[in-house]
């Protein structure tokens, strides 16, 4: 240690915060750590229990002299505190010969019969229905959020390196956290003050956000929609706690039982109220499960104080902590209602001890009580945009007079702290990089305008050979009212360019009526998807693959152009009306035919497709969350069903348009959070046509010819393979998350995650459009799965070095197409917890 003194600096700051802090290891006599043990200070309802790897750590604001360690089957152990901080002990339990027999017989496993610890959770799950704000016909409260991003386990090391040279500056404000007992600087915080709303009858909740602060970032809207997403509301009462995505058994659930060993360990007055503490842990390791204790009351059986913490073992990936942490204000005799809400995150590429992370810290506190003042329905209908910038973002006064709790010196330095970062150069070129990275846009602020999407620079099919493409737009703000976007590219193999540009305007921010239109024309791979919009600058992943499955040579040349009207008069209820004019013709018509029967052509088939379309959209998504109040706007949740009703009308004759034809289609999407058993996500698409038309405006089977897992496709048949004018489509996908896994001993610890699907499709092809597209059968099969539906399966797993996801897919029938596959792999990365 270079600088004695800095660290002797933060040993008093650490003892000035708080007056009894202890960390160590519990081990048994041949040195193996023991898990779960009771760690608390002598004569106090003030404790924790041991990691899966032994540790622990604890402070208390009180002065104590005794720590003392117990375990079942082991003797207590009571430690002499000499100081007030006393840091890596290691504490020796040794076995208790009179519970030695025991121990052998339940092996740590707390038993299920006769178990007061279980009698007492059964008596809570009877009342949590007349518990808290469940006991009143309607409610409303106050509440103020605090969310907190911290750099933790800061060292020498760390601060000399060449990343922070010229910002030293920002560790002059270290802290160390009472859960983990680390250093951490603290480099973000959000504030939110709303008012809630409820009614038990009609079962709505509506938020009002009347307030919304951030260091540094104050108009980010991603950074909030960022927070929002990650940070969601909870009930330790429900039987499953949803946290980063997962679904966590809670210790209160009816299934707790099987999930946690329950044993009472204490009982007290606290607030006046006699409670017992029980404390909990996992039966199983690698399953998303909870360690720690509650407080309940023992007339109302109402949680008093409760903190749950995360195994180590959980499978959840770049989160080395959960700890979170609850207090109920007694209100009256049977009244106790939630005060404060606590919960921190430890954000690491690993679950070492000694590894880097930053915090994700959020106080949640609630006051103000009201209840049974009757709201009519129409008052739960949210507005368009809880979250408008405009008119959240308070000053200083106004957060002066409803924060619920008082920032300490560390949270109230942020906001300065941030704004000083924002004018040093080397904090801003760190900014712009992840910037970019995470948008794939580069900002150039003096013209307004981003590059980009840098991702879709290089591509290959095999018209065009390699491709490059550029492009751009403008960008003022997240809350542009206006933008225009385009694009240019070449392929080096054709030769030619290709373009693309539209550009869209919000007229009324009240409905959210938007004018867009544009122009492309470019080489597409159609067909990839049943259900598609008519997006002008949309391109499909498949079309510029650089490795694909066979020959990916039905590509299209498509010249686009489209003009449309959208409005959201009720909230997620999206209409749009608009016209298209597009030609199409093949792009390689040696390998892939578009042509059809023409009387009027000279020679009896055209190539080119001229189609002008009437088109009217519905696209529901209730329980959908957005972000901003610009013609663009960010998604906050994916938890939301999707409803899609789309009516095209083909009209001939205008701009020379060749047919006149209907189509209507339909889909429903829906995922479905199923507790434990991880999350199943659904699909349903219907479609009609009427009318005859070329292959080049059927609706096409969306096979995948690529490596990548692409959910809605089927990847084990090719592009073209199915074409219908009627089908009926079902996509079932559920990630199991590790349950199943984690049952298997040697692949428990891997944290591997396994995915099941299916898929099927029955589509019928009428002898009047097969006849009109008989020309394109030379090198174009024209079948439909009409004698049966079309079936796949799956098998993946997921989570492999935290990344990378295989599946495994496998054809359930119509083997006998020609060049049919028969299995394949596909695959896809990415960053989830």
């Amino acid at each position: 240690m270079k600088n004695p003194f800095f660290y002797f600096l933060l040993f008093l700051v650490g003892v000035i915060n708080a007056q009894t802090k202890v960390s160590g290891v519990v081990v048994d006599e041949g040195g193996e750590p023991v898990a779960f043990a009771n760690v608390f200070f002598k004569n106090s309802t003030e404790g924790t229990i041991t990691n899966d790897n032994g540790r622990f750590y604890m402070e208390s604001d009180n002065n104590y002299q005794v720590l003392v360690v117990s375990f079942m089957g082991y003797e207590n152990q009571e430690i002499e505190l000499a100081t007030s901080v006393t840091y890596d002990m290691e504490i020796k339990l040794l076995e208790a010969a009179e519970q030695l027999n025991e121990v052998v017989l339940i092996s740590g496993k707390q038993s299920k019969k006769n178990n007061p610890a279980v009698d007492i959770l059964k008596k809570i799950w009877a009342k949590k229905r007349e518990n808290g704000i469940r006991k009143f016909d309607q409610y409303a409260f106050d509440k103020y959020e605090k969310v907190e991003f911290d750099l933790n386990t800061i060292d020498s090391a760390l601060m000399k390196k060449k990343i922070f040279k010229g910002l030293e500056f920002v560790f002059q404000d270290l802290d160390t956290s009472r859960i983990t007992g680390k250093t951490y600087l603290p480099i973000f915080l959000n504030e939110t003050f709303s008012k809630v709303y409820g009614d038990n009858v009609l079962k709505e909740e509506k938020e009002d956000i009347l307030g919304n602060k951030n260091s540094g970032f104050e108009n980010n809207q991603a950074i909030i929609a960022f927070v929002k997403d990650l940070y969601q509301s909870y009930d330790i009462y429900d039987n499953y706690l949803k946290f980063f995505d997962k679904s966590f058994t809670s210790p209160l659930s009816r299934t707790g039982i099987d999930t946690y060993n329950y044993a009472l360990r204490d009982s007290a007055f606290i607030d006046n109220k006699w409670c017992y503490n029980i404390v909990y842990y996992p039966r199983r390791k690698n399953e998303l499960t909870f360690k720690g204790d509650f407080w309940v009351n023992d007339s109302t059986w109402a949680i008093k104080n409760i903190n749950l913490q995360v195994t180590k073992s959980a499978n959840i990936n770049w989160v080395k902590e959960i700890y979170i942490e609850q207090d109920f204000e007694v209100v009256n005799d049977s009244l106790f209602l939630l005060k404060r809400d606590y919960m921190l995150s430890d954000f690491s590429f690993q679950k070492k001890e000694e590894s880097r992370g930053v915090y994700g810290k959020r106080t949640t506190v609630y006051d103000n009580y009201v209840f049974d003042q009757k709201k009519p329905k129409e008052f739960y209908k949210k507005e368009i945009n809880p979250l408008d910038i405009k008119l959240i973002v308070k000053d200083d006064e106004f957060w002066e007079k409803n924060r619920l709790e008082s920032l300490n010196k560390d949270e109230a330095g942020i906001y300065e702290l941030l704004d000083t970062l924002k004018t040093v150069p080397k904090f801003k070129s760190y900014y712009n990089l992840v910037s970019i990275l995470g948008s794939g846009y580069v900002e150039v602020d003096k013209w307004n305008l981003d590059i980009g999407n840098i991702y879709d620079v290089f591509g290959y099919n095999d018209a065009e050979g390699p491709r490059v493409r550029l492009g751009a737009r403008t960008y003022f703000g997240q809350n542009d009212l206006w933008r225009i976007e385009g694009y240019a590219a070449y392929g080096f193999t054709d030769k030619k360019v290709k373009h693309g540009i539209s550009g869209k305007i919000l007229l009324d921010q009240k409905t959210r009526l938007i004018v867009s239109g544009g122009n492309r024309r470019d080489i597409e791979q159609l067909g990839v998807s049943l259900t598609a919009t008519n997006d002008v600058l949309g391109r499909s992943v498949a079309s510029s693959s650089i490795l694909t499955v066979g020959a990916n040579n039905r590509l299209t040349n498509i010249n686009l152009s489209a003009l449309s009207f959208e409005m959201e008069p009720i909230t997620n209820f999206r209409v749009s009306i608009g016209g298209t004019f597009r030609t199409l013709s093949s792009a390689l018509p040696n390998d892939f035919s578009l042509d059809y029967v023409d009387v009027e052509a000279p020679t009896g088939v055209s190539s080119e497709i001229s189609q002008f379309d009437f088109n009217t959209l519905i696209i529901y998504t209730p329980g959908k969350k957005t972000i901003g109040y610009g013609v663009e706007r960010r998604d906050v949740n994916d938890t939301y069903s999707t409803l899609l009703l789309n009516y095209t009308k083909g009209i001939d004759g205008i701009m020379d348009s060749d047919f006149d034809y209907s189509k209507l289609q339909f889909s429903y999407s829906q995922p479905w959070q199923l507790g434990g058993f991880g999350r199943l996500l659904s699909t349903v698409e219907l479609g009609k046509t009427f009318g005859e038309v070329p292959l080049g405006l059927l609706s096409v089977v969306p096979g995948n010819q690529t490596f990548f897992s692409n959910y809605g496709t089927f990847p084990n048949l090719d592009f073209y393979e199915f074409v219908t004018d009627t089908y009926a489509a079902v996509h079932l996908e559920h990630n199991f998350n590790g349950r199943l896994f984690s049952r298997i001993p040697f692949l428990r610890k891997m944290n591997l995650r396994e995915i099941i699907g299916l898929r099927g499709v029955w589509g019928d092809l009428s002898d009047d459009n097969i006849a009109l597209s008989t020309p394109a059968s030379i090198n174009t099969p024209l079948r439909a799965p009409s004698e049966k539906i079309y079936y796949e399966y799956s098998f993946g797993v997921g989570n492999i070095f935290k990344i990378f996801r295989i599946d495994f897919n496998f054809r359930g029938n119509y083997l006998d197409n020609p060049d049919a596959r028969r299995f394949g792999v596909t695959g896809t990365f990415g960053f989830n917890f």
